[in-house]
């Protein structure tokens, strides 16, 4: 528990440290790590930290060091600790001063409106955190609703773009398959007309060798007179 915080204290979101200190905002959590690392104090609410004027001096402190960040640290928690002791001391006063508390109504009523300016400071400052927290919660809704958004349209694209391989792949195995058809029949058709092609060589080559015979009878035969009817009828065949 934090001892060296007075009651009518401000207190700082992490936004106006960053602002305060001239960093930014994950350097300032970045530095609050380091310095809880090392054992010092901050004043939370749950998880998150709230600050006071002397964390901003430590995290500036911090920020203008030359060491290294965790000797920086050490040193500033020391220090921190040596505040803790003081402010123990002045505690263990306490009893004395409230049995010399003033008899005059006016100066009761000075410390009663002190005490009352306080406890303002305070209501006010827990309503601050009141609000923060409600503005924290209302951007981590609105955080997570993005975020579900985006994932249903990823899976949504990615469902679409699998969905259009899958009708393309399926239209190229089917234009394969039409055009191996074609030519397959292509391929039958040139067979059966490069076999008509050879039949009809080998008959007019055989027609060709019948009537080379039939002229090489008719000019060996012994005979005076040409039978022109006969010769004739050779090429009429």
């Amino acid at each position: 528990m934090r001892k060296d915080i007075k009651q009518n204290e401000r207190a700082f979101s992490t936004k106006e440290v960053a602002e305060e200190v001239g960093i930014a905002t994950p350097t300032v959590r970045k530095y609050g790590q380091i310095l809880e690392k090392n054992g010092y104090e901050f004043l939370k609410d749950g998880d998150r930290r709230i600050f006071v004027q002397s964390d901003i001096d430590v995290l500036i402190a911090l920020r203008d060091t030359d060491k290294p960040l965790d000797d920086t640290a050490k040193e500033l928690v020391y220090q921190q600790q040596e505040r803790f002791e003081e402010s123990d001391e002045t505690e263990i006063a306490i009893p004395d001063t409230y049995q010399n508390l003033p008899q005059d109504p006016q100066q009761l009523r000075e410390i009663l409106l002190l005490l009352g300016s306080e406890l303002a400071a305070t209501r006010e400052m827990n309503i601050k955190l009141t609000n923060d927290m409600s503005e924290l919660k209302t951007n981590v809704s609105r955080l997570q609703q993005d975020h579900h958004a985006i994932s249903s349209s990823i899976g949504n694209s990615a469902q679409k773009t699998n969905t259009k391989i899958e009708k393309l792949a399926e239209l190229q195995n089917t234009h394969y398959e039409t055009l191996l058809q074609q030519e397959k029949r292509k391929s039958e058709l040139l067979q059966k007309e490069l076999q008509s092609l050879k039949e009809q060589q080998k008959k007019e080559w055989r027609e060709q060798n019948e009537f080379n015979k039939r002229l090489e009878k008719a000019i060996q035969k012994p005979t005076f007179t040409i039978d022109w009817d006969k010769l004739l009828s050779i090429f009429r065949k």
